[in-house]
């Protein structure tokens, strides 16, 4: 059984838990072991806040433009993205190596987190239209008693 679901969020704080919620809702429900179900939650959250510091200016009268969220459920893995309408990563250069930033560092941990998380991870920008894009995928674990557990 493959599900799958599609947020469309305002690039407001308030926004990253409702995604994480969702997300971790989902995955009890369909059966997914808690452990995997936190890490993902944990790399959701990380490119939420991205998206919601990076993800493009505020518009005019206090508004904010909005980012997606779509995860998908299908078979043995879970992949999610998030993209925004920011100015996406530089392009034309190599982009550095995902990794933990220093131990004293106040921003810059959570591509290297989700790096750490996930199993495999995308980094890139929307073709055509600017905005990044993350998405990371993880090979599902299963509960015994998982409803919709992959056969």
């Amino acid at each position: 059984m493959s599900i799958w679901w599609s947020l469309h969020l305002r690039r407001e704080a308030a926004s990253v838990p409702l995604a994480r919620r969702l997300l971790l809702g989902t995955m009890e429900t369909a059966g997914v072991d808690p452990d995997v179900s936190y890490d993902l939650s944990v790399a959701l959250s990380e490119a939420c806040a991205n998206a919601v510091e990076h993800g493009g200016a505020a518009m005019p009268g206090g508004g904010s433009e909005a980012y997606r969220v779509t995860a998908y459920l299908d078979g043995e893995k879970c992949r999610i993205e998030v993209a925004d309408a920011g100015p996406g990563f530089p392009t034309g250069r190599a982009r550095p190596p995902l990794r933990p930033a220093a131990t004293d560092a106040e921003h810059g941990r959570g591509l290297g987190l989700i790096k750490e998380l996930a199993d495999h991870v995308h980094i890139g920008n929307t073709p055509g239209r600017g905005g990044a894009v993350v998405s990371f995928d993880k090979i599902l674990k299963w509960r015994e008693d998982a409803p919709l557990m992959a056969v």
